[in-house]
Parts: structure tokens; C-alpha cells; sequence
């Protein structure tokens, strides 16, 4: 032995091992910082059981948003909401039905959750999805088929309403929504003008046909509309408003006619 110590390490070798070492700790980080969200999961069997997995969940860290305010990760609360779904089976882990009206009781394809009550904001400030009639500096591609004026035709193919103006997002400069006034009743009981019920539909559920000149949705019938959560401003959207919206269409994918619910053979 006289003490050398390159001659018994092979450079390569240490630096491949310490190469799968840091990728390892890199892959236990990020299953953890996954869990910021979400976490821990509900028991069947138990609300004393901490269903969490491999890692634990990290602990909480704050964050600073971009408008204000902080925002603790992971967070001690749970929704509150009661939930109206029974399982199928008394056993752990069986499937959930609802209890109530299946579009509108949120759960399975039709479930959403309780966002911020705002409006989401550009990195200027501003609110990030608006209707073309609130700011006058965004119009269509004249190459593009222009919506407005268009039917809407529900998933019987029927009349569900007619498109009034385009919802779009400031930021990614795309149309987010397709604003509908509702077919229906056009006069009261005295005869008096009544106003149409207006509602969102998301572009990603609808399909422009620019020869027929109509807005074709698949996921809900054409008296459905009616039923579309509502916003409480004509010009702004909040968070929670957009996730209520996109669920009730997201349900009808599943629940719009009993036929959809059942399995296919």
C-alpha cells in the first residue's frame, strides 16, 4: 500500500453514482411537492386515517402571489360541502351515484371546486377574460368564421339558444367562451319583453360549423341550457364561476340522458 487513492476509484464510476443519487433525491422531491394539493386523501373506512402514501406530505410553505395576498401549501381544510352521492356497495371503494339532480350536484364529471370567488387577473392587473363588447381592442380574425348570430344546437339537435357575443382571454389571446342567450319564453304573462337568460359555454365543448352557420355542443340537450350556472356580472367571470360552468357541461358528458350512464356492450 502506498496511499494512493485515484488508483482505486474509478473517477466515471463515482461521478455515474453520484449522478443516480441526485436523480433519486430529485424524484423523492417532486412526489413530495406533488402533495402539496389534494392531500391527505379521505378513508372509506375511517376520518382518522391519514391516507398519504410514499413520501409524507411536505410541510406547508407560503406563498406570495402576484397581486397580493400569501397562500399557505398544503393547507389544514377540507370541503365542507355535503356530498350528495351514495355509494353503490357497501364495501370500501365502491362507485358513487348521485343523490340528486346528477348535473348539478357536483360529482364525478360535473364536480368542481370552491376557487376564489374572483375574477383570474392578467400579469398586469387587469381581468383576464372579458367579452369582446368590454374592450374595444381585441376583435376576430376576419379568416375565421365570427360566432355571433349563430345557433346553438344542443346534443338532440334541437335549438338550445343563439350566440350574442365572444368571451375572450387576454392573456393566451384566444376565445375562451361563447356567450348564449337561452331559447324560451320572449314575453311574460302581460305580454312585456322579457330578457334572455344568458349563459357561458366553453369553446372546448362546442363545434363552430361555419357553412350551416351553427354552434353544435355534444355534451348537454338543447333545454339544458336553461339549467347553466349564471354569473353574477354580465361583464367579468370568477374563478369559482368558470369551474361551476365548465362542470355542469362536464356532467352532461355523462348524465345529460340516463342512456350515457349506462355501460357500453
Amino acid at each position: 500500500m502506498k496511499g494512493e487513492i485515484t488508483s482505486y476509484f474509478d473517477v466515471a464510476q463515482v461521478t455515474l453514482w453520484m449522478f443516480w443519487i441526485f436523480f433519486a433525491g430529485l424524484i423523492l422531491y417532486l412526489l413530495r411537492e406533488n402533495k402539496r394539493e389534494g392531500y391527505p386523501l379521505e378513508s372509506d373506512r375511517s376520518a382518522h386515517v391519514t391516507v398519504q402514501g410514499f413520501p409524507a406530505i411536505p410541510a406547508a410553505k407560503t406563498y406570495i402571489l402576484p397581486h397580493g395576498g400569501t397562500q399557505s401549501a398544503p393547507r389544514k381544510e377540507s370541503d365542507s360541502r355535503p356530498l350528495k352521492a351514495e355509494p353503490v356497495a357497501a364495501w370500501p371503494g365502491a362507485p358513487l351515484v348521485p343523490t340528486g339532480n346528477p348535473m348539478l350536484v357536483g360529482v364525478g364529471p360535473g364536480s368542481w371546486t370552491e376557487r376564489a370567488d374572483q375574477p383570474d387577473l392578467t400579469a398586469g392587473g387587469k381581468e383576464r377574460i372579458v367579452p369582446l363588447r368590454a374592450d374595444g381592442s381585441y376583435h376576430l380574425e376576419t379568416r375565421d368564421p365570427d360566432p355571433r348570430g349563430m345557433q346553438v344546437i344542443g346534443a338532440d339537435g334541437l335549438v338550445g339558444g343563439t350566440v350574442v357575443d365572444v368571451w375572450v382571454d387576454r392573456s393566451e389571446a384566444l376565445i375562451r367562451y361563447l356567450e348564449v342567450a337561452v331559447a324560451g319564453a320572449t314575453k311574460d304573462a302581460e305580454g312585456k319583453p322579457l330578457e334572455p337568460k344568458r349563459v357561458l359555454l366553453p369553446m372546448t365543448f362546442s363545434r363552430i360549423d361555419s357553412s350551416s352557420r351553427r354552434v353544435n355542443v355534444k355534451s348537454i340537450l338543447a333545454d339544458q341550457f336553461t339549467a347553466v350556472p349564471t354569473l353574477r356580472s354580465p361583464l367579468r367571470v370568477t374563478r369559482r364561476e368558470e369551474d361551476r360552468i365548465c362542470a355542469y357541461y362536464g356532467a352532461g358528458t355523462l348524465y345529460a340522458t340516463p342512456a350515457r350512464a349506462e355501460p357500453l356492450i
